[in-house]
Protein backbone atom coordinates (compact mmCIF):
# COMPACT_ATOMS: atom_id res chain seq x y z
CA UNK A 1 0.00 0.00 0.00
CA UNK A 2 1.43 3.46 -1.20
CA UNK A 3 0.52 5.31 2.16
CA UNK A 4 0.44 2.98 4.53
CA UNK A 5 1.39 3.87 8.09
CA UNK A 6 3.37 1.61 10.10
CA UNK A 7 3.32 0.61 13.58
CA UNK A 8 6.26 1.37 15.72
CA UNK A 9 5.22 0.35 18.99
CA UNK A 10 1.67 -0.10 20.45
CA UNK A 11 0.61 1.94 23.78
CA UNK A 12 -2.19 -0.02 25.76
CA UNK A 13 -3.80 3.30 27.75
CA UNK A 14 -7.19 1.42 28.64
CA UNK A 15 -8.31 -2.12 28.32
CA UNK A 16 -11.98 -2.55 28.96
CA UNK A 17 -15.11 -4.42 28.71
CA UNK A 18 -16.05 -3.06 25.79
CA UNK A 19 -13.51 -1.43 23.82
CA UNK A 20 -9.15 -1.08 24.27
CA UNK A 21 -8.09 2.66 23.92
CA UNK A 22 -4.19 2.79 22.25
CA UNK A 23 -2.08 5.33 21.68
CA UNK A 24 0.76 3.95 19.24
CA UNK A 25 3.83 5.44 17.90
CA UNK A 26 3.64 5.22 14.15
CA UNK A 27 6.16 5.82 11.00
CA UNK A 28 4.05 7.80 9.02
CA UNK A 29 5.03 7.37 4.89
CA UNK A 30 7.27 10.27 4.57
CA UNK A 31 9.72 8.77 7.71
CA UNK A 32 7.66 11.27 10.15
CA UNK A 33 6.99 9.86 13.28
CA UNK A 34 3.56 10.31 14.44
CA UNK A 35 1.52 9.02 17.24
CA UNK A 36 -2.32 7.44 16.84
CA UNK A 37 -5.21 7.04 18.84
CA UNK A 38 -7.23 3.85 18.08
CA UNK A 39 -10.35 2.62 19.63
CA UNK A 40 -9.91 -1.12 19.18
CA UNK A 41 -13.66 -2.82 19.04
CA UNK A 42 -15.01 -5.96 18.53
CA UNK A 43 -17.80 -4.67 16.20
CA UNK A 44 -21.37 -4.97 15.89
CA UNK A 45 -24.38 -5.79 14.07
CA UNK A 46 -27.73 -4.00 12.63
CA UNK A 47 -30.82 -5.79 11.53
CA UNK A 48 -33.49 -4.88 9.18
CA UNK A 49 -36.45 -7.17 9.98
CA UNK A 50 -40.30 -6.58 8.55
CA UNK A 51 -43.04 -7.71 10.92
CA UNK A 52 -46.33 -7.56 9.35
CA UNK A 53 -45.41 -5.08 6.32
CA UNK A 54 -42.99 -3.06 9.19
CA UNK A 55 -39.93 -2.33 10.20
CA UNK A 56 -39.47 -3.17 13.30
CA UNK A 57 -37.55 -0.12 15.07
CA UNK A 58 -35.71 0.61 18.35
CA UNK A 59 -35.20 3.68 20.91
CA UNK A 60 -33.17 3.84 23.55
CA UNK A 61 -31.32 6.36 25.87
CA UNK A 62 -27.78 6.85 24.71
CA UNK A 63 -25.83 7.93 27.15
CA UNK A 64 -22.75 9.16 25.28
CA UNK A 65 -24.93 11.58 23.18
CA UNK A 66 -27.56 11.86 26.38
CA UNK A 67 -30.67 11.63 24.36
CA UNK A 68 -33.10 8.90 23.33
CA UNK A 69 -32.32 7.16 19.71
CA UNK A 70 -33.73 6.06 16.93
CA UNK A 71 -32.06 2.53 15.92
CA UNK A 72 -32.90 -0.29 14.13
CA UNK A 73 -32.01 -3.76 16.19
CA UNK A 74 -28.47 -4.12 16.95
CA UNK A 75 -25.86 -4.71 19.35
CA UNK A 76 -22.21 -4.98 20.10
CA UNK A 77 -20.15 -8.62 19.06
CA UNK A 78 -18.68 -10.71 21.85
CA UNK A 79 -14.86 -11.42 21.79
CA UNK A 80 -15.17 -14.05 18.30
CA UNK A 81 -18.54 -14.35 18.49
CA UNK A 82 -19.80 -14.44 14.64
CA UNK A 83 -21.68 -11.57 13.13
CA UNK A 84 -24.67 -13.62 12.09
CA UNK A 85 -25.54 -15.52 14.86
CA UNK A 86 -25.02 -12.52 16.93
CA UNK A 87 -27.43 -10.27 14.24
CA UNK A 88 -30.20 -13.38 15.22
CA UNK A 89 -29.25 -13.05 19.03
CA UNK A 90 -29.84 -8.97 18.62
CA UNK A 91 -33.02 -9.44 16.83
CA UNK A 92 -34.33 -11.59 19.05
CA UNK A 93 -33.39 -10.41 22.69
CA UNK A 94 -34.25 -6.97 21.66
CA UNK A 95 -36.68 -7.12 19.50
CA UNK A 96 -38.54 -10.59 20.10
CA UNK A 97 -38.24 -11.10 16.67
CA UNK A 98 -36.93 -15.17 15.98
CA UNK A 99 -35.40 -14.73 12.26
CA UNK A 100 -35.51 -17.93 10.02
CA UNK A 101 -31.97 -17.13 8.35
CA UNK A 102 -30.64 -13.40 7.60
CA UNK A 103 -29.48 -11.92 4.11
CA UNK A 104 -25.91 -9.47 4.64
CA UNK A 105 -26.08 -6.31 2.98
CA UNK A 106 -22.08 -5.93 4.23
CA UNK A 107 -19.87 -3.77 6.33
CA UNK A 108 -19.61 -0.43 7.45
CA UNK A 109 -16.96 1.64 8.99
CA UNK A 110 -19.02 4.15 11.72
CA UNK A 111 -15.66 6.17 12.30
CA UNK A 112 -12.64 4.94 10.33
CA UNK A 113 -10.56 8.12 12.01
CA UNK A 114 -10.19 6.71 15.55
CA UNK A 115 -11.94 3.13 15.52
CA UNK A 116 -11.09 -0.30 14.07
CA UNK A 117 -15.07 -1.27 14.80
CA UNK A 118 -16.69 -2.68 11.75
CA UNK A 119 -20.70 -3.01 11.97
CA UNK A 120 -22.29 -6.15 9.90
CA UNK A 121 -25.61 -5.22 8.02
CA UNK A 122 -28.70 -7.88 8.00
CA UNK A 123 -31.99 -8.23 6.60
CA UNK A 124 -33.97 -10.86 8.68
CA UNK A 125 -35.80 -13.56 6.72
CA UNK A 126 -39.13 -14.98 7.66
CA UNK A 127 -39.93 -13.79 11.49
CA UNK A 128 -41.86 -14.83 13.92
CA UNK A 129 -42.52 -13.06 17.45
CA UNK A 130 -41.36 -14.55 20.62
CA UNK A 131 -40.35 -13.47 24.56
CA UNK A 132 -37.64 -10.75 24.26
CA UNK A 133 -33.96 -10.82 26.51
CA UNK A 134 -33.24 -7.50 27.07
CA UNK A 135 -30.01 -7.25 29.48
CA UNK A 136 -30.42 -6.01 32.96
CA UNK A 137 -29.26 -2.64 32.26
CA UNK A 138 -31.35 -2.45 28.75
CA UNK A 139 -34.25 -0.10 28.69
CA UNK A 140 -35.16 -0.73 24.61
CA UNK A 141 -38.63 0.59 23.58
CA UNK A 142 -39.93 -1.07 19.98
CA UNK A 143 -41.80 0.11 17.65
CA UNK A 144 -43.03 -0.68 13.84
CA UNK A 145 -42.73 1.98 10.87
CA UNK A 146 -43.19 1.77 7.12
CA UNK A 147 -40.09 2.02 4.91
CA UNK A 148 -41.56 5.67 3.96
CA UNK A 149 -41.74 6.79 7.41
CA UNK A 150 -38.34 5.52 8.14
CA UNK A 151 -37.03 7.87 5.20
CA UNK A 152 -38.93 10.70 6.28
CA UNK A 153 -37.63 10.37 9.98
CA UNK A 154 -34.00 10.22 8.12
CA UNK A 155 -35.18 13.30 6.01
CA UNK A 156 -36.22 15.31 9.02
CA UNK A 157 -32.99 14.83 11.06
CA UNK A 158 -34.89 12.46 13.66
CA UNK A 159 -33.20 9.12 12.49
CA UNK A 160 -29.22 10.01 13.31
CA UNK A 161 -28.14 6.80 13.73
CA UNK A 162 -25.24 5.67 11.18
CA UNK A 163 -25.60 1.98 10.86
CA UNK A 164 -29.46 2.51 10.68
CA UNK A 165 -29.27 4.89 7.66
CA UNK A 166 -26.56 2.74 5.71
CA UNK A 167 -28.94 -0.10 6.26
CA UNK A 168 -32.26 1.26 5.47
CA UNK A 169 -31.05 3.05 2.22
CA UNK A 170 -28.91 -0.01 1.17
CA UNK A 171 -32.10 -2.40 1.52
CA UNK A 172 -33.81 0.32 -0.61
CA UNK A 173 -30.74 0.32 -3.25
CA UNK A 174 -31.30 -3.25 -3.74
CA UNK A 175 -35.38 -3.21 -4.18
CA UNK A 176 -34.87 -1.04 -7.37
Amino acid sequence: MKNEEKTIKENVVYDGKILRLNNDDVLAPNGMKVTREVVHHHGGVCVLAFYQGKVAMIRQFRYAYKEEVWELPAGKLEKGEDSYQAGLRELEEEVGLKAESLTSFGEIYPSCGYTNEIIYLYKANNVTPVQRHLDPDEFIDVYYFSLEEILEKIKNNEIKDAKTISLVLKYINSTK
